[in-house]
């Protein structure tokens, strides 16, 4: 409370804290931070790895090598309603 107070304090108009935590949290809704990136960049190959062994397990091994393409792309992009919400891979244009 009293970093509000004090935030409040150095504004022209000295707005009362309930006005001051509006505007903070305005403030913090504005900011847009970047993703995360993977501290190790040999963790991301090897999820890689594993998410292919483990679709390659799952394909059904007599179907045609383009039906189990599309599988596994199928399975690597994942549901269309979780796409939306992934922060790591860029919006599609439709």
């Amino acid at each position: 409370m009293a970093g509000i107070v004090a935030w409040a304090a150095k504004q022209k108009d000295s707005p009362p804290r309930s006005e001051a935590i509006r505007r903070l949290v305005e403030i913090g809704l504005k900011v847009k931070s970047p993703a995360k990136t993977v501290a190790k960049p040999g963790r991301r190959t090897r999820a890689r790895e594993l998410a292919t062994e483990a679709i390659e397990r799952i394909i059904d091994p007599a179907a045609a090598p383009e039906e189990q393409a599309q599988r596994s792309q199928r399975l690597t992009k994942g549901p269309a309603e979780f796409r939306e919400a992934r922060v790591d891979q860029p919006k599609v244009k439709k």
